[in-house]
C-alpha cells in the first residue's frame, strides 16, 4: 500500500514499484492543497499499468481503511500522504493534526492489526528546526522544530518508535531533503518560480537569496525510498538528501539559464518557520541502504523544464 499515490513523492514512488512488477494499492483523498487536476493526471498514468488498484479515501477515515485491509492482501506499506508545507501550517493548523498525527496513527495500528512486514513513511528535513550542526545528521538531537510541519514530523517518527517497540513492526522514516522534479508540487520554490517567470512576474526571493538548500531530484529519492522497502529492520531514521546544498540565488541563476529569461527578483526577509540552511550527512544512508544521488543540480532542473514546458503545452 502506498499512501498519498497521487502526491509527487508518492506517485514516483508507485511508477517504480509498478515497473519493477510490484502490486501497488494507492490511496489518496485528493485534497484541494494544490491543483487536484495535476494529481489526477498522476494517477491515471498509474491507472493504466498492471497491477495498480486505486482507492479515493482519506487516511483520517478508519474504517474505510479498514474495509481496505479487509479486501486487499497488504503485505508492506509505505506512507507518504501527509499535509505538507512550513508555510501552510501557519494558516491552517489542524489540517496538520488531522492527517500528519490521527491519520498517521491509524495506519500504524493497521500495520499492528494485520501484521505488515515493513513500514516505511515520510519524516522530513523540518524536523531539524533551529539545529546548528550542519550538515545534518540522524545523530543529533531534533528537539527544536520551528514549524508545526516539522513538530507533526518528529512526533511521527516517536509514535513509530512506540509502535515497533510494542509490537515489533519494523519501521523506516525517510527524512527527505528538499524534493524535486518533473510532476513536482506547485507550492515548492521551482515550480513557483519557473511559472512566475515564464509568465514575466517577479518572483519573492526569501532572506535575501541567502538561504541554502540541500535540493535532492525525485529519481535519488525513490530509489532511497525503495531500498528502505526492501530492508526491513526494527526501527530505524535515514536523511534523503543530496548532501550537496546550494545558495537560492545559485539554484534560480541556474534555472534562468535553463529557460533562457531572466528573473524579476522581489528579495524578501527570511519568512517564520523558515531555516537558513538544510544539508544532509547521508553517511548512515549510503552505508545501510546503498543510496547514492546521482542527479546534478542543473540536470535535475533541466529534465524539471522539459517536463513542464510539455505538461502546459509551452
Amino acid at each position: 500500500m502506498v499512501t498519498g499515490a497521487a502526491g509527487f513523492i508518492g506517485f514516483s514512488v508507485s511508477k517504480k514499484l509498478l515497473s519493477m512488477g510490484e502490486s501497488v494499492i494507492g490511496v489518496d483523498n485528493l485534497n484541494s492543497y494544490y491543483d487536484v487536476s495535476l494529481k489526477k493526471a498522476r494517477l491515471e498514468i498509474l491507472k493504466s499499468q498492471n497491477g495498480f488498484v486505486f482507492y479515493k479515501e482519506d487516511i483520517q477515515n478508519l474504517e474505510a481503511l479498514k474495509d481496505i485491509f479487509k479486501g486487499q492482501r497488504i503485505n508492506m506499506i509505505c506512507n507518504l500522504a501527509a499535509q505538507a508545507g512550513v508555510r501552510h501550517s501557519l494558516k491552517d493548523p489542524f489540517s496538520y493534526q488531522k492527517t500528519n498525527l490521527e491519520g498517521f496513527l491509524n495506519i500504524l495500528e493497521l500495520a499492528r492489526e494485520y501484521g505488515i512486514s515493513n513500514f516505511v513513511y515520510a519524516s522530513s528535513s523540518s524536523v531539524y528546526g533551529s539545529n546548528k550542526n550542519v550538515p545534518f545528521s540522524v545523530e543529533d538531537r531534533v528537539d527544536t522544530p520551528i514549524s508545526l510541519y516539522g513538530a507533526t514530523k518528529k512526533a511521527n517518527e516517536l509514535i513509530a518508535h512506540a509502535y515497533s517497540y510494542l509490537y515489533q513492526i519494523p519501521c523506516t522514516g525517510l527524512r527527505y531533503f528538499t524534493v524535486y522534479g518533473p510532476w513536482g508540487r506547485p507550492d515548492m520554490a521551482l515550480f513557483i518560480f519557473t511559472d512566475a517567470i515564464l509568465k514575466q512576474r517577479p518572483i519573492d526571493v526569501y532572506n535575501y537569496g541567502r538561504m541554502r538548500r540541500d535540493f535532492t531530484y525525485i529519481d535519488d529519492i525513490v530509489d532511497g525510498t525503495i531500498a528502505a522497502l526492501r530492508r526491513p529492520v526494527p526501527y530505524e531514521v535515514f536523511n534523503l538528501g543530496n548532501s550537496n546544498p546550494i545558495e537560492l540565488l545559485d539554484f534560480i541563476r541556474v534555472l534562468e539559464e535553463e529557460l533562457g529569461q531572466e528573473a524579476e527578483k522581489n528579495m524578501m526577509p527570511m519568512q517564520p518557520g523558515d531555516v537558513e540552511v538544510t544539508a544532509a550527512d547521508i553517511n548512515k544512508t549510503k552505508k545501510l541502504l546503498g543510496f547514492n544521488p546521482r542527479t546534478s543540480v542543473r540536470e535535475g532542473i533541466r529534465k524539471f523544464v522539459q517536463w513542464y514546458r510539455e505538461y502546459y503545452n509551452l
